[in-house]
């Protein structure tokens, strides 16, 4: 069996229930990488998740979970997954401690000394009961028992819902802190892009269950720009490479690329010059605005089809 660096690899992987069709997935997430994988509620990024995990059997397409087939053998795959989500519960009445001694039953690989070292990041008592614990509290010690299993995989579906933002940042810095004395392979999933701009290396955006961009997080980042300009007299914007979507109003006009790079804007800039159009602003733009254009422009495109 050929050693793979490759963690995860789905290909074609489509599932379809009554309302709603995961289509066409491919997704390959390499060994030390942080995927965040962005899309709206209801996108399809649990159920995408769970057939990760060899919960839910994938209609067609095959899914590789450490160059192991799923969900034929996903109980090999288990113990080298840790996962967590924000709708899952702590025992009432049960200290945290209680918890721990719990995992560690039944992961021989808990790392008491880290635990350790993550209650005092994460601001936990062992004594803690979850009936006592804020809601931020409750989030981290959950990631808490999931990250000290020391798993290879760190699967996290919607961590910080339904946090308020002091909460959210509170868990978020806690993360970052953690994974970045770590080398392990997350994926993370949210609907709130800028979570998954702190922590990720590599972004998914996923929308009405297929995956409609998946890139490096920086070249995502570096390549989008939105060109605000000032039309001439006769209001017409000349037709152009690389723009994905134009907004017009009155003479001002605002046009969106993907495909931004010094020598796209030499050209664009000689363009836009030969036909008298004046740029006002070149700006970057986050996660969550190249996620609302992205996600337009593959509607159109389904529509075209």
């Amino acid at each position: 069996h050929i050693m793979t660096d490759q963690v995860i690899e789905c290909e074609n992987v489509s599932k379809a229930f009554d309302t709603f069709e995961l289509r066409n997935i491919n997704l390959t997430i390499e060994a030390g990488q942080v995927l965040g994988m962005i899309g709206p509620n209801g996108a399809g990024k649990s159920t995408l998740i769970r057939i990760l995990m060899g919960l839910i059997h994938q209609d067609t397409g095959s899914v590789r979970v450490f160059g192991k087939n799923m969900p034929a053998e996903h109980v090999d795959v288990k113990k080298d997954i840790a996962y967590a989500s924000h709708d899952m519960q702590l025992y009432k009445g049960a200290t945290l401690q209680w918890h721990m001694n719990l995992i560690t039953s039944f992961y021989p690989n808990w790392r008491a000394e880290y635990a350790s070292d993550l209650l005092h990041r994460f601001d936990l008592s062992p004594d803690q009961k979850p009936e006592e614990m804020s809601l931020g509290q409750r989030v981290k010690a959950l990631l808490l028992l999931a990250f000290a299993r020391s798993s290879k995989l760190l699967i996290l579906d919607e961590p910080t819902t339904g946090l308020d933002p002091l909460a959210r940042q509170e868990v978020l810095s806690a993360m970052t802190d953690v994974l970045r004395d770590d080398e392990r392979t997350i994926l993370f999933s949210s609907h709130n892009t800028t979570d998954v701009e702190q922590l990720s290396d590599t972004i998914t955006f996923i929308n009405d269950g297929q995956i409609i961009a998946s890139q490096n997080k920086e070249s995502f980042l570096d390549s989008w720009r939105r060109i605000r300009v000032r039309l001439p007299g006769n209001g017409n914007l000349p037709a152009m490479e690389g723009i994905k979507q134009v907004q017009t109003s009155g003479r001002l006009a605002v046009v969106t690329t993907d495909r931004f790079t010094d020598t796209f804007s030499d050209q664009i800039n000689h363009h836009f010059q030969n036909t008298g159009i004046t740029i006002n602003a070149v700006e970057h733009m986050t996660l969550e605005e190249i996620f609302i254009v992205e996600a337009a422009s593959n509607q159109k495109s389904e529509a075209r089809i």
